[in-house]
């Protein structure tokens, strides 16, 4: 999937990825997608729950060797 930003939250734990991916999110244009690479297993929930109260699309989410990956497109 194509992303317009990538961000790399390894090795952060609860709550910094979704703190760095609002950052992030906040300087992004409405449309476009943020990859996000996280290793904290609580970031699977705490993401999703993040993207639906911020009026953001969830469009995939895959674990890969340890790595969650999500798309999120900015509402």
């Amino acid at each position: 999937m194509n992303a317009n930003k990538v961000l790399d939250a390894k090795g952060l734990a609860c709550p910094m990825p979704v703190v760095r991916a609002r950052k992030v999110m906040k300087e992004m244009e409405t449309g476009e997608v943020l990859e996000i690479l996280a290793t904290d297993k609580g970031s699977v929930a705490d993401l999703a729950a993040w993207s639906k109260s911020g009026g953001h699309d969830l469009l995939e989410h895959k674990e890969e060797g340890g790595i969650f990956k999500f798309w999120i497109k900015k509402g």
